[in-house]
């Protein structure tokens, strides 16, 4: 029986797979035992070349040139990983080898790897897939007991092409155009245009026009305290026969003369009213456990990474401290059947983590079940959600990476948890027939925010209480004069929430559709695209 040739994407992976295996040793830059080599690519060997007859040299970028739509695509290897690929192709073509395991990283892109090193080497040797989640001894094991066929992964190595073929051909005529567009009147003025990269640009630029067009508009509101015998509390004047409108800036607190601000102000100052108030229970479940996106988007708002660190962040947990699964996933939700999981998972926690005793509660006092919003196998494509692994660490993290997996494993923990329970109390005064609204939130029970640190003590805004038949007057009243203002310019965390919903805007109802569900990029690509952005100065 011949062996078996696992191709890994990166030299680190393919160690940790030597490893699950056993018995292999290291023979030059790959591994190798009885029945396995394993080996690696350093990402891309290849990328894709235009023909010959299509090649035009920068000068001569011109409209005549285009559009660039060759018969064919030809693959290029990548000079710097030429080596790299020869060793592949050298173990490819070994007598030794009957047997081809993809160990690439698991989604589009390390498809997409594997599939032009198989190309390239024109391999026709049995191809297998090994779907990782996580890189724990465990789960790589377990992995190799459930290889996918190749058949099975056709479909995601024919959308791998395409959108690489995509790619190449907007890109290359997008810039071309551009490029010759700007450079009509002399010189030579580069003007990359991407498939990605565009849309995610005019985001950019339709709010800062936005921005700049904004003319803002004055407005005032009536603030006014209220002393009653158990202490003071705010309202804020309200028109009770206010109607939503289709203008934005119009709401039942504003008023739009400075006269009419001050008559209400002067009306109700030293004077006493009635106070009526309403309150309903509430509650606020935990988030959905995180996708790549949001983690990157929670990391930027919390702690300010950027979108690119927080994804360089997450992958070496899970690589290089195997502490997290497959980071750059889309799902929200966990396999049906990981419910078992889950709870090894936190008894580990519990054990090791200085948030132990969030998961130990949750153990003890069964809040681990099974729900839909948490296990859901329809929510869930390539990968699912990014959750501990239940791993000790092996080593120090760095002051970054116990953010991350800190923050990773508190919505762990958080999300079995039970809703927050809140009082919230709405009070309106009325004062020589003016309205004015006070609001109290209190919480009731902290349920999952106890993961984040809060308690029934901390109990928001507490309204001081009116007795019956109280009647509150108006120590201080003023009208205070404001302006409305122009949208707020994308941190890197709205606008990675921007390309996730971008679909949803789109006039056109049939692409809005299509795109509904993904927005533009993926949750793995969008980081790049910001950074790219801003190192061409875009």
């Amino acid at each position: 029986m011949g062996k078996t040739l696992v191709i890994a994407e990166k030299p680190s992976v393919a160690g940790d797979i030597a490893r699950a295996i056993g018995g292999l040793k290291k023979v030059g830059d790959h591994y190798e035992g009885d029945s396995y080599i394993v080996a690696s690519a350093v990402g891309h060997l290849l990328e894709l070349k235009e023909p010959a007859e299509y090649e035009v040299k920068r000068g001569k970028w011109s409209f005549a040139n285009l559009p660039v739509i060759p018969s064919h695509f030809d693959l290029a290897p990548i000079k710097k990983s030429e080596t790299k690929l020869n060793g592949l192709k050298k173990l490819l073509k070994s007598k030794e080898v009957d047997k081809v395991i993809n160990a690439c990283d698991a989604g589009r892109e390390g498809e997409l790897i594997f599939r032009y090193i198989m190309e390239a080497t024109k391999n026709k040797k049995p191809i297998y897939r090994l779907w990782l989640q996580s890189m724990t001894k465990g789960a790589i094991l377990d992995a190799f007991k459930h290889l996918r066929t190749d058949a099975q992964m056709q479909p995601l190595a024919d959308a791998a092409k395409s959108r690489s073929e995509a790619d190449w051909l907007v890109g290359i005529n997008g810039t071309r155009a551009m490029t010759a567009f700007n450079s009509k009147d002399g010189g030579f003025f580069l003007t990359t245009v991407g498939r990605v990269q565009t849309p995610t640009l005019a985001l950019v630029v339709n709010r800062e026009e936005k921005i700049r067009s904004f003319v803002p508009r004055n407005y005032w509101e009536v603030h006014a305290d209220f002393k009653v015998d158990a202490g003071v509390y705010e309202g804020k004047y309200f028109d009770p026969d206010f109607k939503k409108s289709s203008d934005p800036d119009l709401k039942a607190e504003r008023l739009w003369a400075a006269e009419d601000a001050q008559k209400i102000a002067d009306a109700v100052r030293g004077k006493k009213g009635t106070a009526t108030e309403t309150s309903k229970p509430s509650t606020s479940s935990c988030p959905a456990l995180y996708d790549l996106t949001t983690l990157q988007r929670e990391a930027n708002s919390r702690f300010g990474f950027s979108a690119k660190t927080t994804l360089s962040i997450a992958q070496a947990l899970y690589e290089k401290h195997k502490l997290l699964t497959y980071p750059r996933t889309d799902a929200r939700a966990l396999p049906e059947d990981y419910l078992p999981t889950v709870k090894e998972i936190l008894s580990v926690v519990a054990q090791t983590s200085s948030l132990g005793k969030f998961a130990q509660k949750a153990l003890k006092d069964n809040y681990v079940v099974f729900t839909k919003k948490i296990f859901n196998n329809a929510k869930i494509s390539d990968h699912f959600a990014i959750i501990p692994t239940g791993q000790e660490p092996k080593s120090v993290l760095s002051e970054v990476e116990q953010k991350i997996y800190d923050l990773v494993t508190k919505r762990f923990i958080a999300v079995f948890y039970p809703p927050a329970q809140f009082l919230n109390t709405t009070r309106t005064t009325v004062v020589e027939d003016y309205h004015f609204v006070s609001e109290g939130k209190v919480m009731q029970h902290p349920g999952w925010l106890e993961v984040y640190g809060r308690t029934s003590e901390d109990s928001g805004s507490e309204l001081v209480p009116v007795a019956k038949g109280e009647t509150p007057l108006t120590v201080k009243s003023d009208a205070l004069g404001l302006a409305t203002k122009p949208p707020a310019r994308y941190t890197e965390a709205s606008l990675l929430s921007a390309m996730e919903n971008a679909g949803k805007t789109v006039e056109e109802a049939e692409l809005r559709d299509a795109m509904s569900e993904k927005g533009i990029g993926t949750p793995a690509t969008r980081a790049a695209i910001i950074e790219g952005l801003i190192a061409q100065s875009y």
